[in-house]
């Protein structure tokens, strides 16, 4: 396929959904010339024997100087599916984020789009064995003889063995198999079939069909329910008639109607089916809102004016989410569109019904409870030129920021200060809600941060000026804020007065609610049984193999769980050290609290909010239904319950671990605890009457413990601001982490070492480390980390620039080729 070009042939500059830097040029061969366009996929050679989909980045008439070019194989699309604000984002990302375009590419969109390619393996039906094959080797042409379309991952299934590609290397080498690169389609049109009559038959026509079907009863039978069910001579257009609801009316099978269709009678036809529901909804007004929501709404109104950006800062229950509704009817009036991001799947499922009361059929999801055809079925709609047909409100989490808007006139970040809304792993790592700042830049739209417990470096925007800030400190329909009580648990298991992991006053007041057939909620945010096990004689406890942490012991499955890699392995039932039998869970994580509860309150009806209930589609949903509907008595759950979850009928809420937050080794852990503590006490006390939290604490004179408790987010952020800037943390420097990873620990350090000792060079005391995380090895890759802290006013594009030479010019020595070298800017 290489072949040299002349200067009139026009080539193509594609993005590969690849972590390499550059873009690669392709020729566009003569046929494709009027179908190739910039923002559309195509498919190309890479490499050897791989193919891709790429997209179409930029056409010109310049080749290459320092390779020869390979032709574009075909042209996926009939219009673009990226358009030029995507592409202005996916550089920002890339530049500010430190990493490729092929890493936002791969981000950005659904995996249903991006064709895959597979290695599909084939015996040769001439190969002789000149020497005698492994049993495994024969066991592989044994499958490949008998099955089609075989891949190295079917292969692994067949012959049980975790990785077969040594063996068919072999068998390539010796001639027996040959391997081609197939391209796999992973999105399909769902279509349904439907039924109609083949001809234009008029009623003397059909009465004499049925007469002729006097001798294949069950044949006569259909086309009767056909027309029965169609209302095709009593209606002026024939109602559609599904082909399972046609065989369902009288039972009959696919078979019989066949021979309908072979004798030209009926015939069976496709349609393309929707995933997502587009049907008309049944809508109401605009809520009124109450002098306090319209004096906010006036106020931001007038702060978008001069601000592109404002933090609204509403207690918990003040009906920020009323004010968001009234700004997206503005927009949609100007026939603009809306994106409203939250922090957790959970939340869509209670606002997405009040959003779809005012707005009906114009809200769509997007979320990766989704399967992919559902996502790239969103996808499209969002990117067709037909405004009518398009959502105009897309509520989702953070990869929405992804989706094809063309006139994007606001943003609404929902619970701005959630740490869910930064992207850990893989590339790119990014914030959704300072991406979407940007997102907003672009299209000249206006961003809405709205929280009861701002991010400190939002609210520091805020008070500085550069956001423009509205608070609302009055809950809707002036509800008191909970009462918080403090209950001391090294106190009271001192006295012995603890029942398992409940203080008696949380005892108390929950056999309260109880009896009042009020609604608990309880918060513990550690999923699984238990943290660990341990052995009473010496202190052994069970580790992953893999990473640096306990296992995690789940009771349901009788497992003890990595939650890093899923590692599993069922409890041991003596120690590895010393052989003791005496092995004990410590701790206690939501499912030990569940059956606790369950013993203690054995009428109660008791449910889990946690990642282990929650992982098919529907289970979000399923949970929040039933505690709504008054079905549920008890809600346990990890932070799932703490983002802005509306229950009318929840008095208390437990927080039953205060000081697991409080510990936790990081510069954020009070901003974060405080964060958690009035989320979750946000909870309780809805309509008519003032909630109680009660909050288990080892340390009750703890002073985030004392602000939670006067709902004292001020005297929170002045306290920790004053650290931040003498210990220079955000918001008075930005964070830059470098993180190394390897598989053998010396070559790590010793990377790490060269590394921030290269650093130290050009930024001086302002490098941290090298030094390992807490959780220094995950997947058995050794972690290391360098942290650069930067002044605000410094160029941070400057300092990026510096990293990524040093960076590379680490991986260009040959020790140090396999070392992972990883950027996270702004990390959590």
């Amino acid at each position: 396929m290489n072949t040299l070009m002349n200067k009139t042939t026009d080539f193509a500059d594609i993005i590969l959904p690849l972590p390499l830097a550059q873009l690669f040029t392709y020729s566009i061969p003569e046929e494709l010339k009027a179908d190739v366009a910039i923002g559309k996929r195509v498919v190309v050679p890479f490499g050897s024997k791989k193919f891709y989909t790429g997209i179409v980045k930029s056409i010109h008439n310049t080749p290459p100087t320092d390779y020869s070019t390979k032709e574009i194989i075909t042209c996926l699309d009939e219009s673009p599916i990226i358009n030029s604000f995507q592409f202005s984002f996916w550089e920002w990302i890339s530049q500010y984020y430190q990493c490729t375009i092929g890493d936002v590419f791969k981000a950005a969109l659904p995996s249903g789009l991006k064709l895959e390619s597979q290695t599909k393996i084939t015996v040769n039906e001439n190969f002789q064995a000149q020497e005698v094959l492994s049993k495994t080797e024969e066991q592989i042409l044994n499958v490949l003889k008998h099955s089609k379309d075989v891949n190295i991952s079917t292969l692994n299934q067949a012959t049980g063995l975790k990785n077969t590609l040594p063996q068919v290397k072999s068998l390539l080498e010796k001639g027996a198999v040959s391997i081609e690169e197939q391209i796999i389609n992973t999105y399909k049109e769902k279509k349904k079939e439907f039924v109609r009559l083949a001809s234009n038959f008029n009623e003397s026509d059909i009465a004499a069909v049925i007469d002729g079907l006097k001798r294949a009863k069950k044949q006569q039978e259909i086309l009767h329910s056909y027309l029965n069910l169609s209302k095709h001579y009593f209606e002026e257009n024939a109602l559609k008639v599904s082909v399972t609801e046609l065989l369902k009316s009288i039972d009959a099978s696919k078979g019989i109607l066949k021979s309908l269709v072979e004798k030209n009678i009926l015939e069976i036809y496709h349609e393309k089916l929707d995933r997502i529901d587009l049907s008309e909804t049944e809508t109401s007004g605009l809520k009124e809102l109450n002098e306090h929501q319209q004096k906010a709404i006036i106020e931001t109104r007038k702060q978008f004016e001069e601000k592109n950006c404002v933090l609204l800062h509403g207690v918990t229950s003040s009906g920020k989410t009323e004010i968001y509704i009234h700004l997206i009817q503005e927009q949609l009036q100007q026939g603009k569109q809306v994106l409203y991001l939250l922090p957790e799947i959970a939340l869509t499922t209670q606002i997405i019904n009040r959003l779809r009361t005012v707005f009906g059929n114009k809200v769509g999801i997007y979320h990766s409870k989704f399967n992919d055809a559902e996502r790239v079925e969103i996808y499209n709609n969002i990117n067709q030129n037909d405004p009518e047909n398009a959502y105009q409100v897309i509520l989702g989490v953070r990869s929405s920021i992804f989706l094809p808007f063309k006139n994007l006139g606001l943003v609404i970040v929902d619970e701005e200060h959630e740490n869910t809304y930064k992207q850990f792993d893989p590339a790119p790592r990014y914030h959704a809600r300072d991406a979407s700042l940007y997102l907003a830049h672009l299209h000249k739209a206006k961003t809405l941060l709205g929280t009861a417990t701002p991010a400190i470096e939002t609210y520091y925007n805020a008070k500085t000026g550069k956001y423009g800030l509205v608070e609302l400190f009055q809950r809707h329909q002036n509800l008191e804020m909970p009462e918080i009580i403090i209950a001391d648990v090294k106190e009271a298991t001192r006295k012995k007065q603890m029942k398992s992991m409940f203080s008696p006053q949380l005892m108390q007041m929950m056999e309260t609610c109880l009896e009042n057939k009020e609604q608990i909620i309880l918060f513990q945010n550690r999923r699984g049984y238990s943290p660990y096990l341990e052995c009473k004689s010496c202190g052994w406890v069970p580790h992953c193999p893999n990473c640096s942490v306990s296992l995690t012991y789940h009771r349901y499955n009788n497992q003890l769980v990595c939650h890093y890699c899923a590692h599993s392995i069922h409890p041991p039932t003596s120690c590895e050290h010393c052989g003791s039998t005496e092995i004990e869970d410590r701790g206690f994580g939501t499912e030990k609290i569940e059956e606790e509860l369950t013993g203690l309150f054995p009428d109660a009806r008791i449910a889990r909010m946690d990642l282990d209930t929650t992982r098919k589609k529907m289970a979000y949903e399923k949970l929040i239904y039933k505690f709504e509907n008054n079905e549920l008595d008890i809600l346990v759950g990890t932070q799932m319950v703490s983002k802005g979850l509306d229950f009318d009928n929840v008095s208390l809420v437990g927080v039953l671990n205060a000081d697991s937050m409080l510990n936790y080794p990081d510069y954020r852990a009070y901003e974060r605890s405080f964060q958690m503590m009035a989320q979750v006490s946000g909870r309780a006390g809805r309509k008519k009457k003032r909630g109680k939290v009660l909050i288990q604490t080892y340390t009750p004179e703890h002073p985030i413990i004392k602000n939670v408790i006067e709902n004292d987010y001020v005297s929170m952020y002045n306290g920790q601001l004053a650290e931040r800037k003498e210990y220079i943390y955000p918001p008075y420097y930005r964070l830059i982490n470098i993180c190394l990873k390897h598989k053998n620990q010396t070559l790590v350090n010793q990377a790490a070492a060269i590394l921030a000792k290269s650093l130290h060079k050009v930024f001086g005391i302002r490098v941290f480390g090298p030094q390992s995380p807490v959780i220094n090895r995950i997947q058995n890759y050794h972690i290391v980390n360098i942290l650069l802290k930067i002044e605000k006013k410094s160029s941070p594009s400057k300092a990026k620039w510096i990293l990524n030479q040093h960076a590379n010019h680490l991986k260009s020595m040959d020790q140090f080729k396999s070392i992972q070298v990883n950027f996270d800017v702004d990390p959590m």
